[in-house]
């Protein structure tokens, strides 16, 4: 069944990708690894160049690809509202290699993803005169992961990553100290939030608790114990940290596998039981919001 479903799946995201997924950033291509790998950059045409801006670099989820994550997420409308550069780089086979079997082709064909992510970085601070303390890394999904792994595995002192339905599929024995918000959705079936395999993911992935994930980074970065809040449906667990890092883990009741407050999804994967985005919270409002107060050290 789950094989039938990911073709399914894969069929309606390529019947849909010429009409849905225009892309407004620019194609460009840099090699890694010995690999053409291709990304969209966007880049406010108000935003002037004499000064250094943040980066944000969304990654999207598996089965998707960085034109579809620049339409879907509304990175593009937040940059140009706050004056930064959205970066939306393509994963090998429409996946990342986020660690252990997870996922796709990249994690089979064991692609270098965090290298990548690496020299990415590094090409589009020289293009675009970034800030090299206000790098952001956030995803969706399987790009949630990816941003886990770097924060995990990475070279570059990024100051903040924003995971949104993601987790950890292996164990990571020393994070960098690096915020963390995740924002994830309490019926989440894909990546659950007790961790297992999901019971509508279609790779065979064992993802560990979300919370297991988010207390490593808790104790990486000396955090003070959790304090929750309720509004609602939505629960705010936040730690303190030292030298003002923060770790948050905000979690929606009723919310599926989804990028809350995300453009509506379309007939196609409607029909193929993706979840609906919730309207609890805006996603990439509230992260924009944590990475304005986030800076490396």
């Amino acid at each position: 069944m789950q094989r039938i479903y990911a073709a399914l799946l894969l069929l309606a995201l390529l019947i849909t990708a010429p009409l849905a997924y225009a892309a407004e950033g620019q194609s460009r291509t840099l090699t890694s690894g010995g690999v053409d790998r291709t990304y969209l950059v966007y880049r406010p045409a108000t935003l002037a160049r004499t000064t250094e801006v943040p980066l944000v670099i969304m990654m999207h989820g598996g089965f998707g690809n960085g034109a579809q994550a620049e339409r879907s997420y509304n990175w593009d409308e937040k940059a140009d509202q706050e004056g930064f550069v959205v970066a939306y780089p393509d994963g090998i086979g429409r996946s990342w290699n986020a660690g252990s079997t997870c996922c796709g082709h990249a994690a089979r064909d064991k692609v270098d993803d965090v290298a990548f992510i690496t020299d990415l970085i590094k090409t589009i601070s020289h293009d675009e005169n970034i800030n090299p303390k206000r790098v952001y890394l956030t995803g969706m999904s399987n790009g949630a992961a990816m941003s886990y792994r770097y924060a995990c595995e990475g070279t570059y002192p990024i100051a903040a990553i924003g995971p949104i339905s993601g987790s950890f599929s292996y164990t990571c024995a020393k994070p960098h100290p690096v915020s963390v918000m995740e924002i994830h959705g309490a019926d989440d079936k894909n990546i659950p939030l007790a961790g297992g395999q999901g019971s509508k993911g279609v790779s065979k992935v064992e993802w560990l608790p979300v919370k297991q994930s988010i207390d490593w980074f808790r104790t990486a970065n000396n955090c003070q114990p959790p304090e929750s809040q309720q509004n609602g449906g939505v629960q705010v667990s936040t730690s303190s940290c030292a030298e003002g890092h923060q770790v948050i883990l905000i979690t929606i009741e009723g919310a599926g596998h989804q990028w809350p407050g995300a453009k509506a999804k379309n007939f196609v994967q409607r029909l193929m039981g993706s979840d609906a985005p919730s309207e609890a919270l805006d996603a990439t409002s509230s992260l924009w919001v944590f990475f304005q107060s986030q800076a490396a050290k």
